[in-house]
């Protein structure tokens, strides 16, 4: 019997006053059967993050050609491809080819530490590319967030990301590496 996704529902009530955008969102996630609460909950955040009426969540782990969040336009070009992970060179290029803007959040710990130092080199050619680590101790806060229905609140300002249910409040603070 094959695994199956676990469906997590999400109204993200959002306050993005670096952008002045103000919206909520209904999101449905589905947490693939390898992927922990943790990144899944990363991908929350990225979206909060990022926002806009036409940022999507794609198939993620289950299309190798696609990101975790993408952007399109009405002709269907990517405008903003957002990745997570510590991919290698030729996913980012790629990534850049295709789109207008790219952005990566790395939350690997000890292993995005060792994958950066190897890979910022080839990487600093790439103009379209923005790189973001984000702590393993946020991740586990976010990780206290979930539930399979959520109602969180996220408001961000000055490039700080404040992500909250009715009792719990996570800071989000994405560290810019590129």
């Amino acid at each position: 019997m094959a695994l199956t996704a676990t469906i997590h529902k999400a109204n993200l009530t959002l306050s993005d006053m670096d952008r002045g955008y103000y919206a909520t969102h209904q999101l449905t996630l589905a947490q693939h059967p390898s992927e922990t609460v943790e990144r899944m909950m990363l991908r929350l955040a990225a979206f909060a993050l990022n926002a806009s009426e036409t940022l999507a969540f794609t198939r993620g782990l289950c299309a190798d050609d696609e990101p975790e969040l993408w952007q399109k336009n009405y002709r269907d070009e990517v405008e903003l491809w957002i990745d997570l992970g510590e991919p290698d060179e030729k996913r980012l290029k790629k990534a850049c080819s295709r789109a207008e803007h790219v952005r990566l959040y790395s939350y690997g710990g000890r292993a995005s530490e060792v994958w950066w130092p190897q890979i910022e080199s080839k990487l600093s050619r790439l103009d379209k590319l923005e790189v973001f680590r984000v702590e393993p101790a946020t991740l586990a806060q976010l990780a206290g967030l979930c539930q399979r229905s959520m109602q969180l609140n996220a408001t961000i300002q000055d490039g700080q990301l404040w992500l909250a249910d009715d009792s719990h409040s996570v800071l989000v603070e994405a560290q810019r590496l590129k």
